[in-house]
């Protein structure tokens, strides 16, 4: 424990306060999706470049308890490819939050053998996971994700929503000429077992000079889809810091209702209400995906920086998160690093 320090928020230059914690466990993956890596893979991070188990916990404690973090989600690559994570997500769901409570704590995942750990992630204190679905047609699936799993994705979903991993939240990127056509079949999935799906809009975090904006499937696009199908209204309660804008979907004689959302990363940014803050696998602070520069914390952690000294630099750094991601400005240059090192 840090004792009885009080929480310092971590608030940027335009009055921004984090309280949200990504953290990235692994860049590794056991997919190889279209849109985030090349077919090949990537260049691994060197084992004892990457964060320890202990190392994890000391900096979620850091941000939990001294930077005022309330929620925490892990990710990756693919979080489930840490041996570790049931221990890590033990040791953040036993910290203690600023009003006494404890850190939501998620994880998002591609599901490959979320099925054989999801009641002892649930045991461990995991709230709740965001699993990534882009397709329900096997074979289009297999071109996305360059492997034949989609039955286990769909093993997973159902695990998780059987040991109350809920709400499950569902995670579809959509791209033209790809999987357009899964548009309505997800929404018609997750509305029919209660789960929440969220369309991505694709965003330029994967191979170095492979996206191509006219791939870009917008949110208006999806709306006008799903309008075709369903009675769609805005959610009227307030969205604060969300991603996704949310609509409620009316039920109809084949499906309950409930509400689907859109993370419209690019064409309807949420930057002006950001609150997250990230950690990369090997120790890196960032404080957005698209960031073109990181603040070292696993340096200065291994050459014996105290707790207060890191809470410090996190600080700093955070300080000087800019006003927005700059898509669409002219200059944009994506980050150096792909969506599977930093971390969704």
């Amino acid at each position: 424990m840090l004792g009885t320090a009080v929480a310092t928020p971590l608030v940027d230059a335009f009055g921004r306060t984090a309280r949200d914690l990504r953290v990235s466990l692994t860049d590794r993956c056991n997919l190889r999706c279209t849109y985030c890596m090349p077919a090949e893979g990537l260049p691994w991070l060197p084992t004892d470049e990457a964060l320890t188990d202990a190392e994890v916990v000391r900096l979620v404690r850091i941000a939990v308890e001294l930077l005022g973090i309330t929620k925490v989600r892990f990710t990756g690559g693919e979080p489930l490819l840490r041996k570790g994570l049931e221990g890590i997500v033990a040791a953040t769901a036993a910290m203690t939050i600023v009003d006494g409570g404890r850190p939501e704590t998620m994880l998002t995942t591609n599901g490959l053998g979320l099925a054989h750990r999801a009641r002892a992630l649930r045991d461990a204190g995991l709230d709740r996971v965001n699993i990534s679905l882009d397709s329900l047609d096997r074979e289009r699936y297999a071109r996305l994700a360059r492997r034949d799993r989609l039955p286990d994705v769909l093993e997973a979903i159902d695990a998780a929503a059987a040991v109350g991993l809920t709400p499950v939240k569902v995670n579809s990127v959509i791209m033209r000429d790809t999987n357009e056509a899964d548009i309505v079949p997800l929404a018609e999935y997750c509305l029919s077992r209660g789960h929440q799906l969220r369309y991505i809009e694709q965003m330029p975090l994967g191979p170095k000079h492979e996206w191509d904006r006219t791939q870009l499937v917008t949110q208006q696009e999806i709306l006008d889809a799903l309008a075709e199908r369903y009675v769609l209204s805005p959610v009227a309660e307030p969205r604060g810091a969300a991603p996704a804008g949310l609509w409620e979907v009316a039920p109809d004689a084949e499906q309950p209702g409930g509400r689907i959302g859109v993370i419209a990363s690019v064409t309807a940014p949420f930057c002006g209400a950001c609150d997250r803050t990230r950690i990369t696998a090997d120790g890196q602070m960032r404080t957005c995906l698209f960031s073109r520069t990181e603040t070292d914390l696993r340096g200065p952690m291994r050459a014996g920086a105290s707790d207060e000294e890191i809470a410090a630099l996190w600080q700093g750094a955070q300080y000087q998160k800019k006003a927005g991601h700059g898509i669409g400005e002219p200059g944009f240059q994506p980050p150096q690093r792909t969506m599977s090192a930093i971390g969704g």
